[in-house]
């Protein structure tokens, strides 16, 4: 796991013709992981076609002389670029081998266990939990570690990674304010970033509902859906974070998700996990 940044900040003041003062203040802050808002709703059933699976995937030198010319690279010595992540939308780019994901940990709900399972992406690792959101994720104790179950948080902030995949929102659209939403979420980005301040942050958009289930008249529909995805798009540009907009690739014209897509109305088949994968491949960061 990376370790912690150290933090710097500081001004230097011009000179002064005349000294009066000098004044030393010594600011301390103490960081949060987060506290998890209360959830007004229940989460949502998962389809008997998903299997509940709880294991995880196997998973200074001397200083230079000063010069007046650039300074000539060692023998042997390379610099690495300089990685610059998105905040905001991800643009379409050339589609990326598998080997991509090789340090990226997908965490999620049962959706996100869906696409472990029905994708075909043999690589990452996979963090998920039935009825998974953005409160339960600091303290539910879901993730079966071999001696213990632990949050899903407490799960990450073990691993190794260089990317996270975010896939939360649906259990909470039927939370009674979507202010809620938009602040337990930036903790949970928050807190990620504690534990992993080098890894790159991806929110997933949420995916749509079908037109059955949309019939059903309940909260958990596309309208809904659209407004937390406005959060999230949101977030992203708060955060720093890159916004991978998979919804966009399985919501059909009439702006819901396709029968031949979805198990249920609500979770991805294999085939649309695997159009789920596709987009990941051509939006990458």
């Amino acid at each position: 796991m990376a370790g912690k940044r150290e933090k710097k900040a500081g001004r230097r003041p011009g000179a002064l013709a005349v000294v009066m003062a000098a004044m030393l203040v010594l600011v301390s802050t103490e960081g949060s992981r987060g506290s998890a808002v209360s959830s007004p709703v229940s989460p949502l059933e998962e389809p008997a076609a998903l299997l509940r699976t709880e294991k995880p995937a196997e998973v200074t030198g001397p200083a230079a002389p000063l010069s007046e010319g650039p300074l000539p690279e060692e023998e042997g010595e390379t610099e690495e670029p300089e990685r610059t992540v998105p905040a905001g939308p991800v643009p379409e780019s050339e589609p990326a081998a598998d080997t991509y994901f090789d340090g990226a940990v997908f965490l999620g709900d049962s959706r996100t266990e869906g696409f472990y399972l029905y994708s075909g992406l043999k690589t990452g690792q996979y963090l998920y939990a039935v009825g998974a959101t953005v409160e339960s994720v600091f303290s539910k104790p879901v993730w079966d570690r071999g001696t213990e179950k632990v949050s899903l948080l407490d799960a990450l902030a073990e691993l190794d990674c260089r990317r996270v995949y975010l896939m939360l929102g649906v259990n909470e659209l039927g939370w009674s304010k979507i202010e809620n939403f938009h602040d337990q979420y930036a903790l949970v980005i928050d807190r990620i970033r504690e534990d992993h301040p080098e890894a790159e942050i991806a929110l997933q958009s949420i995916l749509p509902v079908s037109s059955r289930q949309e019939a059903k008249g309940t909260y958990v529909n596309n309208r809904r859906i659209e407004a937390y995805n406005q959060v999230i798009a949101a977030l992203a540009e708060e955060k720093g974070c890159a916004f991978v907009n998979v919804a966009e690739a399985v919501t059909g014209e009439d702006g819901c998700l396709p029968a031949n897509l979805n198990f249920d109305g609500v979770h991805l088949n294999p085939a649309g996990c695997r159009i789920w994968l596709d987009y990941l491949r051509t939006h990458t960061f």
